[in-house]
């Protein structure tokens, strides 16, 4: 195994480790399975550790799952909220995003992922979820949000809009996202999307 290298950052300190087998990253999870403020992603023999997980990853994350779900109730599009669950291809890929929705249906595998990235790794993320197909990874970074959808030959491309909420600006998430207090955020946004239907 390679010396790792090593990035600080204010918030968030990422650890990556190259050459690491897939037994190598199982038994590391399994000693870190009870610390929450570590967040572990793999990817062909690349392992990163993330902590912690700062306060300013975990308000971004939280406002734009409020967010996305006033919308979906203003719109009374059915979803199911999946939470930060591990997505795993055995050998290959595993990956937990920040937050996932199964839309219209349960599922087993969600349709959009949502990763808040303050600290940038090495791994292309959308690769972490090609192998379940997940149909949309959605990405919040340096006040940007990306929408990558996967095509039918199986790569993720980067589109304008949701597949799944066409009329949905990111603009307008962005713009919410950025008010500080989060409750006067959701209630206003709900209020935006009420005046747009009208």
């Amino acid at each position: 195994m390679s010396i790792p290298v090593v990035e600080y950052f204010t918030e968030e300190r990422l650890v990556t480790l190259k050459d690491v087998s897939w037994e190598q990253f199982k038994g590391i999870e399994a000693q870190l399975e009870d610390n929450r403020n570590v967040r572990l992603s793999y990817l062909s023999g690349i392992l990163e550790i993330m902590a912690p997980i700062g306060e300013k990853h975990e308000k971004v994350k939280s406002t734009l799952g409020l967010l996305l779900e006033a919308y979906m109730k203003q719109l009374g599009i059915r979803f199911y909220k999946r939470g930060g669950f591990t997505l795993e291809a055995p050998g290959y890929a595993s990956g937990t995003p920040d937050e996932s929705y199964s839309i219209g249906t349960e599922k087993e595998v969600p349709d959009i992922v949502i990763e808040v990235i303050v600290t940038s790794g090495t791994i292309n993320r959308t690769e972490l979820y090609k192998p379940k197909k997940v149909p949309e990874v959605w990405f919040w970074k340096s006040n940007e949000i990306k929408i990558f959808r996967l095509t039918e030959d199986g790569e993720y491309q980067e589109v304008n809009r949701s597949g799944f909420f066409p009329e949905l600006d990111r603009a307008l998430l962005l713009h919410y996202i950025a008010i500080p207090d989060q409750y006067d955020a959701v209630v206003e946004f709900e209020q935006a999307i009420r005046n747009q239907r009208k």
